[in-house]
């Protein structure tokens, strides 16, 4: 596989919901490996859990696990599990883990990644219902570039 960038090694952890790749992205400590694995619980399939390569292909930035991490991802207080994944998928959502959030915050929120606008949110990992907001947020924004 060639690809027009080399990329870029990120500490995040990458799940693809209907085949589009969700990057959770936050501090070690933060949530991501837990988040991760509620969404994998939820249907969710793993891309990379702790680091993610990130890849330009020239149209949208394609997320894979390095090779010595693809298909693990650590439970915290248990240890490292094998977990079915997928590799090669295009970032469509970034997601930052912040315990403290805006009840309402600005619509249409974009981060540059590699040179390429990504929607982006912040949410609460430690909530609850920090699964279902990502994948509110997933399907609402699938569904706005549906529309366009």
């Amino acid at each position: 596989m060639t690809h027009s960038n080399p990329g870029e090694t990120r500490h995040a952890s990458c799940v693809a919901i209907q085949a589009a790749g969700i990057m959770l992205s936050g501090p070690s400590g933060a949530g991501k490996s837990d988040l991760a694995l509620r969404l994998i619980d939820r249907g969710a399939t793993l891309i990379s859990d702790d680091y993610v390569e990130l890849h330009d292909d020239g149209n949208q930035i394609r997320l894979n696990a390095p090779a010595k991490i693809a298909g693990k991802i650590e439970i915290r207080s248990l240890g490292i599990f094998d977990c079915k994944h997928v590799s090669n998928i295009p970032l469509r959502l970034q997601v930052i883990l912040k315990s403290k959030t805006e009840r309402f915050p600005l619509d249409n929120q974009l981060e540059t990644i590699m040179t390429m606008a990504i929607p982006t949110i912040t949410i609460n990992p430690a909530e609850a219902s920090a699964p279902i907001k990502v994948e509110k947020a997933l399907q609402r924004l699938l569904q706005e570039t549906q529309d366009d």
